[in-house]
């Protein structure tokens, strides 16, 4: 990896950042973060008034993401996320799967049915992990699939706090194609189902993304990426009477995995 040169950025960078941290790695990882936010490109001027900093600090601490592989300048001299990202994306969401797994266990013994986590990754829904049903008829979804949130229960839960007008645009950049005869494909609709997460607690994928299949899903509070975790089973066994006795379970397991999730990265 090519030499740092982060701690050349403007003289009051060189004193420690309140939190004890290193100001100058906080201002790098603030602005990829911000970058994140914008879609993944952004141009100096305007990650300087989203940030406060300088353009100075922003262009020296830009050049040495650059040099590191993390972002990359292109042609109309705009910034954009970088390749390198994406090993380190990989091998955290592998992680956290990893860090999920005994609370879908949990999830498999309370219910009885399959339990999923999964992630919001740029427009995609993306699952990072499953602990399969003992029953003999149970869902399976490989861990690495991805597809679009209208038409699953995690999509739901993971977009329900997102302003209106950026699902509207999330979906004009997906479409909205119809897995099944019950999928969502309109963007009223859609917004329609997510005011109904917000008043219920939790998400249902109603044989949305396959026939026979039901889904109930709910967000991890305070996750440090967005994440949302479901059962998913026959519909004939997920039916609305369950649900009454799932969901509390379901919330329950969030709650505590967002605690473990955030004890994972110590004082």
């Amino acid at each position: 990896m090519p030499t740092s040169s982060a701690s050349t950025t403007d003289a009051s960078s060189k004193t420690p950042a309140a939190s004890g941290g290193v100001q100058s790695l906080e201002r790098a990882f603030d602005l990829l973060e911000r970058m994140a936010d914008a879609g993944g490109e952004v141009g100096l001027s305007e990650l300087s008034a989203a940030s406060g900093l300088p353009l100075p600090t922003i262009h020296r601490l830009m050049r040495t993401l650059v040099a590191c592989g993390y972002v990359r300048q292109q042609p109309n001299r705009r910034y954009s996320l970088g390749p390198r990202l994406i090993r380190l994306g990989e091998s955290a969401s592998r992680l956290l799967g990893t860090w999920a797994r005994p609370y879908l266990a949990r999830l498999v013994e309370e219910t009885g049915e399959t339990a999923n986590m999964a992630l919001l990754d740029g427009d995609e829904i993306v699952y990072v992990a499953q602990v399969p049903s003992k029953h003999s008829m149970r869902m399976f979804t490989e861990v690495g699939r991805r597809v679009l949130p209208h038409s699953t229960g995690v999509g739901k839960a993971l977009l329900a706090h997102t302003p209106a007008e950026e699902v509207r645009a999330l979906l004009a950049r997906t479409g909205m194609p119809a897995a099944t005869e019950k999928t969502i494909t309109t963007p009223e609709g859609f917004l329609e189902a997510l005011e109904q997460v917000r008043k219920s607690g939790y998400a249902v994928d109603d044989n949305e993304q396959e026939i026979g299949v039901r889904c109930l899903a709910v967000s991890v509070p305070n996750s440090p990426t967005a994440a949302a975790i479901s059962i998913s089973g026959p519909a004939g066994r997920v039916t609305e009477a369950v649900a009454e006795s799932f969901v509390p379970i379901l919330q329950g397991v969030a709650a505590e995995l967002s605690v473990a999730l955030a004890n994972q990265n110590p004082a």
